[in-house]
């Protein structure tokens, strides 16, 4: 790992204050296209399966000229080179993060070698040994005429992305097949999936790394007595894992498993078994362009230059967002109602690898790091909170994300929800000035514009790639590990203790407020 100097202390943090001070906070946007002519070009770029709008945020070439320079003095560019090397960059756990590897042709190893590739070879064709595997199952799965109904149990990166995935790529999916996705504990979402299934046409994969993750495998055990309840006695037919602990899947009756590494993290695994339920939806090859997409976004993130990196451009002004501008959160805004769990998705993937208030070296930050994440697609988003986006008292930045090309053939539907997000965008720049004052609109509230041609299995890809990039960028800069995960810990400790408690109704040794409503529910 490439030592690091703390952003706060470069000459470019100094810099970006005094930029700030002088332009940044009365920067207009309004007035800024007024002045440039050029703006939207000079501040708009191409990148893989994705077009970007950067024009509408409050920011400037000269500052990103000075953001760059922070990239580079905070030791950026060597940070994403340990990347791609494989090295340990998750320092808590001594791992490397290497999601990226996943993605990674093996015909390219030849052509075009990442840094130090040679040194995981081995790891590469390993990677594609299991792909193969797994893509052959899905396709068993896809023939099996008799599997109508497909139950992902896992929680997190093992729910949240292929579920995202599975939904974005609905217009891809094969016919026939219906997706559930159970992720948590509580048993009214699990008893509502298993009302409406036949267990002779019913196949649940359990999507647990150590095959002991406490909320999966409770779901899984209730799954597995449902379905013996049913009268299902093929449990190889009807069960696989998606796990490391092949001994714990065996035990549990599983024979079919696809495992995966260490050096993938929770959140950066739906290229891996754990994409399976994307496999069966889209079939192995939609999953390899899946996985091209993505990999045509690292080749961008890794070789660009900064300047014209996307990534590197989003990561960097976030970082401008929330330490000048000290901004709070960001909203999504996805118009396309495939799109519905993409929030959910990014809240994951940027509050768990940013939500950190201590350095690599575990001292504590002066300054914030990641924002809320939150949104909801459009147009339902402009029928709840998108009031407070206008005239609210916070200025909240607006990510919005469109496709040009529609799946459906509804005549007028389309136009008029591409009418709304680039009105939207635009009413939240220009702003309304009313004598009355309830109708006035302040305007010059920023927004990132992204644009794909088409929601396809390499452009969702791409998508999702960019936006772990953009993640490590701001990670990077803020000298934090945006690669564990310590703050999930001390709950799950705490719950185990408080299950045995609620069976006994022992409150010794708790505090008051919950040693009370232990009291309550053990009435």
């Amino acid at each position: 790992m490439p030592d690091m100097i703390t952003c706060n202390q470069t000459p470019a943090w100094a810099a970006l204050q005094q930029a700030f001070q002088t332009q940044g906070k009365s920067f207009d946007l309004r007035a800024a296209f007024d002045h440039d002519p050029e703006r939207f070009d000079r501040l708009s770029q191409t990148a893989p399966h994705v077009f970007a709008d950067l024009s509408k945020n409050l920011i400037d070439k000269d500052t990103e000229l000075l953001l760059f320079t922070l990239a580079r003095q905070c030791g950026f560019e060597a940070h994403r080179s340990a990347l791609f090397a494989g090295d340990a960059i998750n320092t808590t756990e001594q791992r490397a993060v290497m999601h990226w590897l996943l993605r990674f042709p093996s015909q390219a190893l030849a052509e075009h070698q990442p840094d130090a590739i040679n040194n995981i070879a081995t790891e590469l064709a390993d990677v594609h040994a299991t792909l193969n595997a797994m893509l052959d199952y899905a396709q068993l799965v896809r023939d099996d005429t008799g599997i109508t109904d497909i139950v992902n149990i896992g929680i997190g990166g093992s729910d949240l992305g292929p579920q995202m995935a599975v939904s974005a790529l609905e217009s891809f999916r094969l016919p026939g097949k219906r997706f559930h996705f159970v992720s948590n504990v509580d048993g009214h979402e699990l008893t509502s999936t298993l009302s409406d299934l036949n267990p002779h046409s019913t196949l649940f994969l359990i999507a647990s790394k150590t095959f002991t993750t406490i909320e999966t495998m409770t779901n899984a055990h209730s799954a597995k007595a449902w379905f013996a309840s049913q009268g299902g006695t093929d449990t190889e037919r009807h069960f696989a894992a998606l796990t490391t602990n092949v001994d714990a899947a065996h035990a549990f009756g599983i024979r079919n498993t696809f495992g995966f590494w260490d050096w993938v993290g929770g959140r950066y695994s739906v290229w891996s078994a754990i994409g399976l339920p994307l496999a069966i939806a889209i079939g192995p090859e939609g999953f390899r362009e899946f996985l091209a997409g993505a990999h045509a976004m690292d080749e961008h993130f890794r070789t660009a230059p900064l300047e014209l990196n996307l990534p590197v451009r989003l990561g960097l002004l976030d970082v401008w967002y929330r330490n000048f501008h000290g901004f709070t959160s960001r909203s999504i805004a996805p118009y396309h109602s495939s799109l519905k769990r993409w929030p959910a998705y990014l809240q994951q993937l940027e509050m768990e690898s940013n939500g950190k208030r201590v350095n690599e070296q575990g001292e504590t930050l002066p300054f914030a790091t990641s924002p809320v994440v939150w949104g909801e697609p459009g147009t339902n988003g402009q029928h709840a909170f998108f009031q407070m986006l206008h005239q609210g008292t916070d200025v909240v930045p607006v990510e919005f994300v469109a496709v040009k090309k529609p799946r459906h053939t509804l005549e007028g539907h389309h136009t008029l929800l591409l009418a709304n997000v680039l009105a939207q965008a635009q009413a939240l720049m220009i702003g309304k000035t009313d004598a009355g004052g309830h109708r006035n609109f302040p305007g010059n509230r920023p927004s990132t514009f992204l644009l794909l041609d088409d929601l396809t299995p390499q452009s969702l890809g791409a998508l999702i790639a960019l936006q772990e990039h953009r993640v490590f960028v701001s990670g990077s800069v803020w000298g934090i590990n945006s690669f564990d995960q310590w703050g999930v810990e001390l709950g799950k400790v705490l719950a185990k203790d408080l299950q045995l408690r609620l069976i006994s109704g022992d409150r010794a040794d708790l505090d008051g407020s919950t040693a009370g409503l232990l009291s309550r529910l053990c009435k």
